[in-house]
Order: structure tokens, then sequence, then C-alpha cells
């Protein structure tokens, strides 16, 4: 049975750098502003051959209940709560504040196992913050590094004591071991058979948009519970936090993701980093929730953000939100419809669901719209039905002649999906018009019902084995 451990302390003494060290990936953000975390992000960790999952923490300050420092103290205290034991990171190097002994004191109250850790202790000058930390009334401080490295043997031995050492090293099952070779039954069949699509398998789903467009309240509604820190400021969000729940019986990866401005707009660094995670979410999800605002939808950045998913090559879905505030629904609706289609050719059929984060309407219709896009994003089409659409769609459009010699498009499969890829053998490649690839594109998309997702067309010319050959007299 794994354990959860829950990293807490107040701002700028080095848990996220912490919560890297031991993930093992740069997955939270660090930066020397202090307040950078405000959401709880849980990581799966390993040190010296221990295993548990690890939460990184909001800064804990004195602040009132409703203010933004309140609700990120609120989800601090949650992870606390969640948690198993707690490291309470000090820094060594400024020394204990009175923030330190309030923290301290809630510890205590909760009642659960505390590790004390006093960072930065490779730093000149530490060992008088060091010392402090036994005031704190917590036991032994560990004296760590979290930037270097420094310490980890001794942080294991301290976790594994505070927790103990069943808990720490619970005892694996027994596995039958054999020395029979067992031959494995091939998934592999037909190569013009169409696989079924796998409902079972996990998504990942990214939510982006602009700041405030109310991503993180959508999330929560999911949820049902407050997880994800909300609230009417601007740019809550600053880490990419990932969520799972079920819906149906399937498992959903759900990314939050901070708020998208135009790249002129952001100067701070923190912002930067923000948005390069942001990116990196969307790369690593297969279906992207392109969240508008419906009180003022399709601001050029709404229209920038779904261009970027879709040269991403990610499936995409439209979320008008905040559509408990429009009062014309009818006249709002078929006014989307209009500017979705006329703004956003690339993407045609793309699906476009409002919906309501506050209050919950629409979510179930979302969550269909978003199970058929992964659906068609993970197509394929037999190679024989291929080449029988491709030779009526030059039958019908016949490929333009260039310099008097017509363009003969021989034969057609598909490559890969997610997103659904082709590639056809045709003479003179070079020569063929963006206009005719944008034909068989909509032609596909017709023919096979594969609205909303990126295809790719890549035409490929056989070799000549003459060429470059002298003719022999």
């Amino acid at each position: 049975m794994s354990f959860t451990v829950a990293i807490v302390g107040r701002p700028n003494v080095g848990k996220s750098t912490l919560f890297n060290r031991l993930v093992g990936k740069k997955l939270a953000l660090v930066d020397d502003t202090p307040g950078v975390t405000r959401d709880r992000r849980p990581g799966d960790a390993r040190l010296m051959g221990l295993t548990f999952t690890i939460i990184d923490t909001a800064g804990l300050e004195e602040a009132d209940a409703e203010s933004l420092q309140g609700r990120m103290r609120a989800q601090t205290e949650a992870a606390i709560d969640e948690a198993d034991l707690s490291l309470f990171v000090v820094d060594a190097k400024s020394g204990l504040t009175p923030v330190d002994t309030d923290l301290a004191e809630m510890l205590r109250r909760r009642g659960k196992p505390v590790v004390l850790v006093a960072n930065k202790s490779e730093a000149r000058g530490s060992d008088s913050g060091f010392y402090d930390a036994y005031t704190l009334g917590l036991g032994e401080p560990t004296p760590i590094s979290a930037e270097h490295g420094q310490g980890m043997l001794d942080l294991r031995d301290a976790i594994v004591a505070a927790i103990g050492e069943d808990r720490a090293y619970p005892e694996k099952e027994d596995v039958a071991v054999t020395d029979v070779d067992i031959p494995q039954s091939s998934d592999e069949g037909d190569e013009d058979e169409e696989p079924t699509y796998d409902d079972t398998k996990p998504l990942r789903v990214a939510i982006v948009g602009r700041p405030n467009a109310g991503k993180s309240t959508l999330i929560n509604r999911f949820l049902g519970e407050d997880r994800l820190l909300t609230g009417p400021e601007a740019g809550i969000t600053r880490d990419s936090i990932s969520v799972e729940w079920d819906w149906r019986g399937r498992t959903i990866k759900m990314f939050d993701t901070a708020g998208m401005r135009r790249k002129a707009r952001v100067i701070e660094k923190l912002e930067k980093l923000s948005v390069a995670d942001a990116l990196r979410a969307i790369r690593f999800a297969e279906t992207v929730v392109i969240v508008f605002d419906a009180t003022i939808p399709f601001e050029k950045q709404d229209l920038q953000i779904v261009d970027l998913v879709l040269r991403e090559g990610r499936a995409a879905v439209l979320a008008f939100n905040k559509w408990d505030m429009i009062e014309d629904r009818q006249a709002v609706l078929a006014d989307l419809r209009e500017k979705t289609d006329r703004l956003l050719p690339q993407a045609r059929g793309i699906r476009a669901v409002p919906i309501s984060g506050q209050t919950g309407w629409g979510l179930d219709k979302l969550m269909q719209s978003i199970i058929d896009t992964d659906k068609v994003w993970n197509k394929r089409i037999s190679t024989a039905r291929l080449n029988r659409w491709l030779e009526t769609q030059q039958i019908q459009h016949p490929p333009p002649a260039v310099s008097g010699r017509r363009i003969k498009l021989k034969y057609m499969t598909q490559v890969k999906a997610r997103p659904p890829a082709f590639m056809i053998s045709c003479t003179r490649s070079d020569a063929l018009p963006e206009s005719y690839t944008r034909y068989l594109i909509n032609g596909l998309r017709a023919d096979f019902d594969m609205p909303s997702v990126p295809i790719r067309i890549h035409f490929r010319s056989p070799e000549n084995p003459f060429e470059g050959k002298k003719r022999r007299t």
C-alpha cells in the first residue's frame, strides 16, 4: 500500500524545487518570485528505493479566507488532510520567521506525522537557521539542498522513520516465474481490416483558452469538488495541473492550463514559463478543449489558440462557457455557429458546445463531443476503400494539367492515425497545386465522416531508375 506526502512551508523556501527533485522531472514551475505555486500538484516520487505520491502545495500565509492567498491556503490545508505525512520545509539560509512558527503549530494540531526539512543547508551561514529549526518542536531537522540534491539519503531515512517501515516498504505479491515461452496472441490482422475504437483506454484531455475564460471552474464542476483554485482574478492558474476522474466507466486525465494571452502582452518571465507549460500540456494531450467566453467570443487570441492546437495535430473541441449569462440564447447560438464556420475554415465541422462551468449545464454533451472527436482522431481507413475513393475523386475532378502534362494519382494508403495522415503516390508531386490538396482533404472529411480533426496528406513520386543515366546510342 503506497502512501502520500505533502510538501508544505511558507513561500519561496524551495518546495517546488524539492518536488521536481523527487519526481525526477521539471514538472512544477520554479522562479525566485514568491508564491509561484498556487494549486496543489501530485506526482510520483522515487527516493533511494522508496516510492510514494508527492503533492506540491502553495506557500502558506496568513490571509483573509476570501482573498487569493486565503484560497491558496485552503488548497494547501486540503493537501495536508489528504496526505499521510507532511514534509515541512524551512529555509536554513534566511532562518525562521513567525509564519514558520504558526505553520508548525497548525501541523501539530493536525496530529499527522511531520518531517522537518531544512532546505538550502549548503549555503554559507545556514548553520544558525538549521539549529533554530529545533525550536519549532517538530523533532530533528533534516538538512538538504533540493537544488543540488544533497541530503536525499537522510531525507529517505527520516520519511521511513516517520511513516514506518511496513508502510514505506510494503511486501510485494509473489509472482509465478516460468521458463516456458508462452506465445503472445497477435492483434495484427489483415491490413485492410479497420480496427475498432478502444473505449476503455484512458483519455488525456487538455483545457486551454484565454485568461479568465473559466477553465479551472469547468474542471472543478467535472470533479464535483473545489480541486483547483478559482476566482474573479485573471491568470490564477500558473502550472499545468492534471486531475483524474471517471466518466461513464472511462478514466479521464484532464489538464488545467494557464491562460494564454497574445505574445506581445506576455512580458514577465513567470508568465512565459506558464505559457510554455500549457504548450507542453497540449502536446501531451490527445483531445484539447478550447474554452471561449461566450460573452466575448472569437477574440483574435481565441482563433490563434485554435490554430495552434490544430497545427500540433490535436483533436479539438470548442466550449462556449458562461452560457448562464446569455439572455437570447437562440440568437447567440446561431451567430456563434455562423462565426465558427466562417472564422475557422481549417477546422471544418469542429464540434462546438455551449456550457456553463458554474452551473454544470451542458457538461455531459461536452464530454460526449470529446469522445466522438477522439474516435475520429484515432480513425483508420482500409487501403482498399481509400483507393476506390481516390479513383472516384479523380473521375469527378481530375488533377490539373501542368505545362501540358496531366498529373496522375496512382495509389493511396493511410500511414498513421492520431491525427489521420495519408500518403498518395503520384507523378510530379511537386507540381500538384495546394487547391487540389484541399479538395482531397474536404472529400475525406465528407465521405469518411472525419470532421474537426487535422488531416495530413503527403505526396510522393516514385523514383525513376533511369534518372541521371545517359542514353546509349
